[in-house]
């Protein structure tokens, strides 16, 4: 069993920069890909951004130019860096990790992010 949690989230102004963190209770983050998500209330829950066990990186197109995924395998740690917020990007967001040989994935519990305008 693989435990993911997240910190990072707030509330923020637009304009304004957060920087989400989801750190894994185990080591095996190398062999996995990893991913945000994001739900809004009323909404569907959508990719935000992934990394694939290579580094390869893939972002969703209203988040683009804006937010930075990253991951740090000896740490056991993925990060999101939200620059240039906008109120609609207010949502839970969600760490998510597919161990790359089973395909088995596991989801964090979520942080919120609000965005003032």
């Amino acid at each position: 069993q693989v435990q993911l949690v997240e910190s990072g989230g707030g509330l923020v102004q637009a304009g304004g920069s957060l920087r989400l963190s989801c750190s894994a209770s185990r080591s095996i983050f190398s062999g996995s890909a990893m991913g945000w998500y994001r739900q809004a209330p009323g909404k569907q829950r959508e990719l935000v951004a992934r990394i694939s066990t290579g580094g390869t990186t893939t972002y969703a197109d209203s988040v683009k130019g804006r937010f930075t995924i990253s991951r740090d395998n000896a740490k056991n740690t993925m990060y999101l860096q939200m620059n240039s917020l906008k109120p609609e990007d207010t949502a839970v967001y969600y760490c998510n990790l597919v161990i790359a040989f089973s395909g088995v994935q596991y989801w964090g519990q979520g942080t919120q992010v609000t965005v003032s305008s």
